[in-house]
């Protein structure tokens, strides 16, 4: 029996997917994906993860801003993420997060909104989907700050260390491993997919970026997620399908599906 993946992270409202997004849609069950997780990263995304949502079954949304557009955010803001959380479709706020790589955002604001941000998860009982790029101190220190019992959700396309992990599952959160665990030279995401307990793994995309090999530098898509599983089975020395099971039924018992 084939398997079948849910690719936990991607962009289908990307504009890079523009002229083809029904057909690629309409093909992805026939090509392994069962369901997809399509977050925002600002308003006009939110909103266009929502209205794919609302539109094909076997995807859902979250709903939030990257760190990149902190600077454009408001109260304003807030209440209609707020208002589009409450879609049955929405499973979550994201992605939210630090990006210090970029610094598209000042770091003050970035810090303000990702608070922010948590604050509405905890409000309306959701999960929350993190970004984190070189601002793992950061990211650790006010999910701490801001956690509560019951706060979960995801560390997708997961770049920390081994022991960074520890402290993230700690806080009740799954690790989301991407393309980058394909790469031969990526020796820190191969190390935290052998040593992630399997009861909390996910894997994604990130599509269109990030695509694994054989595709890198390619645009990704939701089928080649199961290249990204088909690496942490030979990392972990199990099956594919056993990778394709667990994820699945991390990701359900996450979003209480």
């Amino acid at each position: 029996m084939e398997n079948k993946f849910i690719d936990s992270h991607a962009h289908l409202d990307d504009e890079r997917f523009d002229e083809d997004r029904e057909e690629l849609i309409n093909s992805m069950q026939e090509n392994g994906i069962e369901a997809v997780l399509n977050p925002g990263a600002d308003l006009k995304t939110s909103r266009a993860a929502v209205a794919l949502a609302d539109k094909y079954p076997f995807i859902y949304a979250a709903v939030g801003c990257h760190p990149h557009d902190s600077k454009f955010m408001d109260d304003d803001t807030m209440n209609i993420f707020r208002e589009l959380a409450k879609n049955k479709k929405v499973l979550g706020i994201g992605e939210i997060g630090l990006d210090y790589y970029y610094d598209n955002s000042d770091r003050e604001t970035q810090k303000i909104w990702f608070r922010e941000q948590i604050r509405l998860a905890k409000e309306l009982d959701l999960p929350y989907i993190v970004h984190d790029r070189d601002a793992h101190e950061d990211i650790i220190r006010i999910m701490k700050e801001e956690h509560h019992t019951g706060t979960r959700g995801i560390l997708h396309c997961y770049s920390g260390s081994v022991e960074m992990t520890r402290e993230f599952m700690k806080l009740g959160f799954y690790i989301s491993l991407g393309g980058p665990v394909t790469f031969k030279k990526a020796k820190t995401p191969k190390m935290v997919a052998k040593e992630v307990p399997m009861e909390r793994l996910l894997i994604e995309t990130d599509s269109p970026y990030l695509a694994p090999e054989p595709f890198r530098g390619k645009r990704n898509e939701p089928k080649f997620v199961k290249y990204v599983a088909e690496e942490i089975a030979g990392i972990r020395e199990v099956t594919v399908s056993e990778i394709a099971e667990k994820t699945k039924e991390n990701f359900k018992r996450l979003f209480n599906l």
